[in-house]
């Protein structure tokens, strides 16, 4: 299965979906050889990339991300754009296995043609999103995608993490002012760039309408992201189609606003900036776990910091000073 780069590349680049499908695959194995070719790809492929709307959704349990995404995705893909959905499921911390069932929740989205969906687990990431999600937004923009949606696990402050690799970040909430606010985390809101209420249909429209004023209220007391843009509170229903268009058009709006001061320039190159600094990160704790002097040291150690015979503090402190002797 794993060949040349080029044999990837080139599928991608023709967007043969099965092609593009191998090459996630492949970005997302943990080999070494396989993730050495996986840069090879990705550094050639950057040049085609960038121009897609990036899109990060999340929300509280219950509000209808799925729902909303394929009443969404469905509408684009009838304006002519080609969207991709990128859907992290939840990893069980235990097994480490995911259910990755958004196809099956997608059921339209799934077999149109002018959409991509791709499930990945989120692998116990912080954020609610996978570990090569930047990677595969960036593989998607390649093989023509020029909507890119990436969907997250739910509603925390490690979710602010999605606003770091999208340029509009949407957050999905449900009727019945005032409760909801208890279950979204402020960090989550200074990073919003519109909260969006769904289920606004039958009973749920006079409730809709009150939770809109509360979530207004709310987001009044927090400084904007950018004086350019106010977060707009709109209202929707995913299965009666209502309310959707007028989403799109307010991420339309927002990304000639930025664009014409700069910001989506400037903000993609901090992003850039950013994942490369997380990568450095990860690759440095990578190294330092499989150097065979902690593995030496490091069951012992670990035994006096549970046991309370040295502080965890002392202890990070032998092994880096260990490692800095020996390396």
């Amino acid at each position: 299965m794993f060949k040349d780069p080029q044999y990837y590349i080139q599928g991608v680049l023709d967007n043969n979906r099965l092609m593009l499908s191998r090459t996630i695959t492949l970005i997302e194995s943990s080999l070494p050889g396989h993730q050495e070719m996986a840069r090879t790809i990705i550094d050639r492929l950057l040049p085609y990339t960038g121009n897609a709307v990036r899109l990060g959704i999340t929300g509280v349990p219950g509000a209808g991300k799925s729902t909303f995404i394929e009443a969404l995705g469905t509408m684009l893909t009838q304006m002519g754009h080609r969207v991709a959905v990128l859907a992290i499921d939840p990893s069980s911390t235990r097994s480490g296995g995911s259910i990755l069932g958004d196809k099956t929740r997608m059921e339209k989205l799934a077999v149109n043609d002018m959409a991509f969906i791709r499930p990945s687990p989120s692998s116990g990431t912080l954020g609610g999103v996978a570990r090569k999600t930047r990677e595969t937004m960036l593989l998607c923009e390649a093989a023509g995608y020029d909507v890119i949606i990436v969907e997250t696990v739910g509603v925390g402050q490690s979710e602010t993490t999605v606003a770091s690799m999208v340029d509009f970040f949407l957050v999905l909430m449900i009727s019945g002012a005032g409760d909801e606010l208890q279950g979204i985390k402020k960090g989550v809101l200074e990073v919003a760039d519109a909260i969006v209420i769904n289920k606004a249909d039958g009973d749920n429209v006079t409730r809709a309408k009150l939770a809109k004023k509360e979530y207004e209220t709310a987001l009044h007391l927090l400084t904007p992201v950018t004086p350019n843009w106010s977060p707009p509170v709109l209202t929707c229903s995913s299965l009666e189609m209502t309310g959707i268009d007028e989403i799109w058009n307010t991420i339309a709006e927002h990304r000639q606003i930025l664009t014409a001061s700069g910001e989506i320039e400037a903000k993609r190159k901090n992003q850039a900036l950013e994942w490369m600094n997380f990568l450095i990160k990860e690759g440095l704790e990578t190294w330092f776990k499989n150097s065979h002097h902690v593995k030496d040291l490091l069951p012992e150690i670990k035994k006096d910091v549970e046991n309370g015979k040295k502080a965890p503090t002392v202890a990070a402190g032998e092994l880096l000073l260990f490692l800095e002797k020996n390396r």
